[in-house]
């Protein structure tokens, strides 16, 4: 077993974008060998670091390297772990149990490819909760971008009667019999931790991840006095169109940028 963070093996992945170099990454994550995908601009510069934490399990809402090099044609260096137990990975995917150091030790990879010190964390789904729990746990966050993120676990048990199964099996239980389990997963009675400032992107119509995450989160926020903006869409859904989603990414691209001085 190596340190948390330690690469164990880069190969060559088939990018889609030319001016992107792509390389998936096996790395130690708590005991275990974790994969992920690295987006690289091919363009030489002082590019910032984006960790990018995807939404779903297993299969469901898996990092594709077409959304990554999007990020990475945006001028940052990109890494997105898969999380443990996908792709060949080690260990089992928790659903933000132990596995969110996947996405903590995930920022030690990403600072091997980097000439600055500056990261940001772009979480969507279940990533959200993912990077509430980074950024956290972790005080070398510049900002942090969730875009119909999941904020409190007990909340998607309640909206997603598909999903209950899943939950029982992953996390050991419902809220009612299996109540510490689920606590201990949720970010937001720690968020007053958090120091890096925060973008909340919601669409109001969602019914994959209510507006009620985005609520709930923007709530605790005001309560911490923590520095944070919301972008609120009242026509939209989990999934905005393609032409409103690529501009999205352009301005948060910029909001993070202009964060942290």
């Amino acid at each position: 077993m190596k340190a948390n963070g330690t690469i164990e093996l880069k190969r060559a992945y088939p990018s889609p974008n030319p001016h992107v170099r792509l390389t998936e990454i096996v790395y130690w994550s708590c005991g275990y060998r974790v994969k992920g995908l690295l987006a690289e601009p091919l363009k030489k510069g002082s590019h910032e670091g984006l960790l990018y934490l995807r939404g779903g399990i297993q299969n469901i809402g898996m990092v594709r390297p077409a959304r990554i090099a999007q990020f990475a044609a945006q001028g940052f260096v990109v890494f997105a772990p898969y999380y443990r137990g996908n792709r060949g990975g080690e260990g089992r995917d928790e659903f933000a149990g132990e596995d969110r150091y996947d996405a903590v030790y995930g920022v030690d990879v990403l600072k091997q490819f980097l000439s600055v010190n500056r990261i940001h964390l772009f979480a969507f789904s279940r990533g959200g909760i993912m990077a509430l729990w980074t950024a956290i746990l972790r005080d070398d966050i510049t900002s942090m971008v969730t875009w119909s993120g999941v904020s409190d676990i007990v909340l998607t048990y309640e909206e997603r009667s598909d999903m209950r199964r899943m939950m029982k099996r992953v996390i050991g239980g419902n809220p009612k019999n299996a109540l510490a389990a689920y606590d201990e997963r949720q970010p937001i009675p720690h968020i007053k931790q958090m120091s890096c400032p925060l973008l909340i992107i919601h669409g109001m119509k969602d019914r994959n991840v209510g507006f009620e995450h985005a609520s709930r989160l923007e709530k605790a926020l005001v309560k911490e006095d923590k520095v944070f903006e919301t972008w609120y869409f009242k026509e939209h859904n989990h999934f905005f169109p393609m032409n409103i989603n690529k501009q999205i990414i352009r301005d948060l691209t910029k909001w993070m940028k202009h964060q942290g001085g």
